[in-house]
């Protein structure tokens, strides 16, 4: 089984690993490559992987993660105050949430949909990548580039 031990920033993956949210945020979790092959994290506590990390191997090998598509709330809006409005009022109850210039994604949740629907937006049930914002006050990892991309597979 390949033990993929440490982040890296560079390198050219011979596997990719599709992962969900939870699966991103675990430190130790045996997983399954794209190509079928057993895998296992052992990674530092408190990292959160994203769409596009590079995890070495012990044998030196790179594996490149992909972000999961997974049922989300999405809320698109070309009027910016009405999703910063919903974003506010996600954030109030601590909602993990994806945030770009058009578009906010949750968990889905029916209760938050209708509240935001309230607001006068209109949520749709999704199945798409999600890469939550980390939080202001530690927790994941910070990059050079954004990660406000297509994740189309």
């Amino acid at each position: 089984m390949l033990e993929l031990t440490q982040r890296v920033e560079t390198g050219h993956p011979v596997a990719t690993v599709t992962l969900t949210l939870d699966q991103r945020i675990r430190a130790r979790l045996r997983v399954t490559l794209d190509n079928g092959n057993e895998a296992g994290l052992f990674l530092e506590r408190g990292i959160r992987l994203r769409h596009g990390d590079l995890l070495l191997a012990q044998t030196g090998e790179i594996v490149q993660v992909h972000a999961a598509a997974e049922p989300v709330s999405v809320v698109r809006s070309a009027d910016p105050h009405a999703l910063m409005r919903a974003a506010y009022h996600l954030g109030n109850r601590h909602v993990e949430l994806e945030i770009s210039l058009t578009e906010l994604r949750y968990r889905h949740d029916h209760v938050l949909d209708d509240m935001l629907r309230g607001l006068g937006l209109r949520p749709g049930l999704e199945r798409l990548p999600f890469e939550p914002e980390p939080g202001a006050y530690g927790g994941g990892h910070a990059h050079a580039h954004e990660h406000h991309h297509d994740h189309g597979h």
